[in-house]
């Protein structure tokens, strides 16, 4: 009898915490409906909260993880680096990272962790985030050209200063006024990151013949060539030529991309 009250007495307990454990999961998936609600309707503090309250009542709900870390990186305030944004960018970055750990190579994570530090600065982890995206879809388009994008921003940054030196702004045309001090610290500055920005952007042109933004950087980082060539004319001058190239394919780019989508949209009407 004592044999048999112990074995009743053990299904009870199991019984009474496996309900326990299912009332939980059913509150979990409360607070994520209503989290998922407050984040398409844009307010994301409240979805924070509920997202927070259903990892609470399950701790192991990966859902609730992914979806709470995208609600911080969407209040992460582009190019702000004061302490309350860098909180919460680091928040973001926390949760993506614990997602990954238990995710390994999941594609929007990398693309997040990519985009927050790009937000916050921290180009290096931007880039290689980047690349991460690459390893997983070598045919991401977009993961090579905002490599591309991310070296323009810092080369350009490098060639304002410098030049500002020289009492100059930039001509984007090889600038062929600066001083041979400022010529070399621009080559020493951004030798490696227009030939990067080159490499990415050409093969996101390659993976999308018609992508107009990557033509468009490609001018831009071509600029940049021209003034690491600095001291050598005939080179400056190629390089500006192939700047405009790029910006004449651009426009060419951008009106087929405008005329497929007026297609499309004319496919999609209906006459009574």
């Amino acid at each position: 009898m004592k044999a048999n009250a112990r074995v009743s007495a053990t299904a009870a307990l199991l019984l009474s915490l496996g309900m326990l454990t299912g009332c939980a999961k059913l509150k979990a998936r409360d607070q994520l409906t209503k989290g998922v609600a407050a984040f398409k309707n844009a307010q994301y503090e409240q979805a924070t909260n509920a997202f927070e309250k259903a990892i609470e009542y399950d701790p192991t709900y990966d859902t609730a993880k992914l979806y709470l870390a995208t609600a911080y990186s969407y209040q992460v305030v582009p190019n702000l680096l004061d302490d309350n944004n860098m909180k919460i960018a680091n928040k973001a970055i926390d949760g993506f990272k614990a997602y990954l750990n238990d995710h390994p190579g999941d594609k929007v994570s990398l693309q997040q962790l990519a985009s927050i530090y790009r937000n916050i600065k921290k180009y290096p982890e931007a880039k290689q985030y980047e690349k991460d995206v690459i390893q997983v879809d070598p045919k991401d388009a977009e993961a090579h050209y905002t490599i591309g994008f991310v070296d323009w921003v810092e080369a350009y940054d490098n060639a304002r200063q410098l030049l500002a030196a020289d009492g100059l702004t930039d001509d984007g045309a090889g600038n062929p006024k600066m001083s041979k001090a400022t010529c070399e610290k621009i080559k020493a500055k951004n030798t490696d990151l227009v030939n990067d920005g080159l490499d990415h952007l050409k093969q996101a042109i390659a993976i999308n013949p018609t992508y107009d933004d990557a033509f468009q950087y490609l001018n831009l980082v071509y600029r940049r060539q021209a003034d690491i060539l600095c001291g050598d004319p005939a080179a400056v001058k190629a390089a500006v030529a192939n700047a405009e190239k790029a910006s004449q394919d651009a426009m060419g780019a951008r009106k087929i991309n405008e005329q497929k989508k007026e297609e499309k949209l004319r496919g999609g009407v209906t006459m009574n």
